[in-house]
């Protein structure tokens, strides 16, 4: 039985014979392979004996070719690992064509590796992100489930806009060249599979928050799609979600429960994938010191992981976020691309990155924003300008988590919903939980790949989710 690299690694157990499987990434003087299995960023050294090797075998071993070797462990004579695989056997499982194998063993832009997303994960940084990736799935679960919380499966297709921005990719069988249209003109979706218009989910927090009320902590964690035509290096339209619910929470509850799940998962990052984390700090280190020095991050890659783990996060209101940014120097220089004019602006990434790397120098939580730029299920607050909504900002990304008490009470929450032209006879379910057994209830959301952004130091949201879906782009 083979074993796999990390566990080779780990035991260290020489004058062992063991077998191994994995793919080439390189073969140097016809005597030493370096072989990866993805089980770690590491690598292990296998040693041929040429004058054993037939001659036809060692043309076989190049680099992407798949091998199934038998040896002996042994103490390593040379320099960069402990041990190393002397070979008694070795059996090409795939061969590899040197000259058409797109992952060669030198650096290739992350352009190139994202039109070749198939074979990305075979080099060690797409392997190293997405260890990084599975570990922080593990530890949004084990969270929740350590805190009692019941995971639920939103649907992905829904009737309703759980955002209100309509930016959404509409579900249909209906034969698109011969639509069955009503008296009045209009597209017959009484004709369509769930006789009525369907969209792929934006959210799926409407409906945890009816498995709320009757299970009292829930979770939801799946896709969610947006149809919005932006090619930046921060959207997607597909993307996953975290989305919490949990009845009986006000607002401070809420700003607990999400800095206790960030600064959970990103521990867990660093105790579960010190190896490729370090990798990543390096990697990082090196791109960042080619860059001009107003450009380059804040705090380097693990610094500012532990910088996120080890302080409090700093509580304060909007109108007091103003207040700092009205009077702060880059504000009255001009410097801020979008300047702070005063009470009701939308808060830009370079006004939450002056707050949290700046002023404060810890993680920011804002809460109790203008009523008119937040969504229509957040809690109106007693001076009725404002709603009790929270968002965690963070060093060079900005907003992480984006939250909120909801509206609990009946009337208000129709009246709102008034405001926002949200149809009524479409979400009688969704005020239902308003007319029976009504309390105060909070959650907030969590975007998966951002905080796979943060925890990994990648820049682009495509390099951080195994196939990239965006405008014009459906591959793989």
């Amino acid at each position: 039985m083979s074993l796999e690299i990390n566990a080779i690694l780990a035991s260290g157990a020489v004058g062992s014979e063991i077998e191994v499987k994995g793919w080439v990434r390189t073969f140097r003087n016809n005597q030493f392979i370096s072989l990866n299995d993805g089980s770690t960023i590491h690598n292990l050294q296998i040693v041929v004996d040429f004058n054993q090797t037939e001659e036809a075998l060692l043309k076989r071993i190049t680099t992407g070719a798949a091998l199934h070797v038998k040896g002996e462990l042994k103490a390593s004579q040379g320099s960069g690992q402990k041990v190393e695989l002397s070979a008694k056997e070795i059996i090409v499982l795939g061969d590899s064509d040197p000259e058409k194998y797109p992952m060669q063993p030198k650096k290739h832009s992350l352009e190139f590796l994202r039109e070749n997303a198939h074979m990305r994960f075979r080099t060690q940084l797409f392997s190293a992100v997405f260890r990084v990736r599975h570990h922080l799935a593990m530890a949004i679960h084990k969270y929740f489930d350590e805190k009692g919380f019941f995971y639920l499966h939103a649907p992905i297709v829904t009737a309703s806009d759980a955002e209100g921005a309509g930016e959404m990719f509409q579900v249909t069988n209906l034969n698109l060249e011969n639509l069955p249209k009503t008296e009045q003109g209009q597209v017959d979706y009484n004709q369509d599979f769930f006789a009525k218009k369907a969209s792929l989910s934006v959210s799926g927090q409407l409906q945890a928050e009816l498995a709320a009320m009757g299970l009292g902590k829930v979770y939801t964690f799946g896709p969610t799609f947006r149809a919005e035509n932006s090619n930046t290096a921060r959207h997607l339209a597909e993307f996953w979600m975290i989305e919490p619910e949990v009845a009986f929470m006000d607002i401070h509850g809420d700003m607990d429960l999400a800095e206790g799940l960030l600064k959970y998962c990103i521990q867990y990052a660093l105790d579960h994938c010190a190896d490729d984390l370090q990798f990543l700090h390096e990697r990082l280190d090196t791109e960042e010191k080619q860059k001009p020095q107003q450009e380059r991050s804040p705090m380097p890659l693990i610094d500012k992981l532990k910088f996120c783990v080890e302080n409090e996060y700093q509580r304060l209101t909007y109108t007091d976020a103003i207040e700092i940014l009205l009077n702060c120097a880059p504000n009255k220089k001009g410097k801020f691309q979008f300047p702070i004019t005063g009470f009701g602006v939308d808060l830009q990434s370079e006004h939450e990155r002056y707050l949290v790397e700046k002023h404060f120098q810890k993680p920011v939580i804002l809460i109790n924003y203008p009523k008119e730029i937040k969504a229509f299920y957040m809690r109106v607050n007693e001076d009725n300008k404002t709603v009790a909504a929270m968002d965690i900002l963070f060093p060079g990304i900005g907003e992480m988590v984006g939250g909120s008490q909801r509206e609990e009470r009946l009337d208000v929450l129709m009246k709102k919903m008034e405001e926002f032209h949200i149809p009524l006879h479409e979400m009688e379910w969704y005020l239902d939980t308003r007319r029976f057994g009504t309390n105060p209830h909070a959650g907030f959301g969590l975007g998966f790949e951002r905080l796979v952004m943060f925890v990994t130091g990648m820049n682009n949201i495509r390099d951080v989710i195994p196939f990239a879906r965006t405008p014009r782009n459906c591959e793989f």
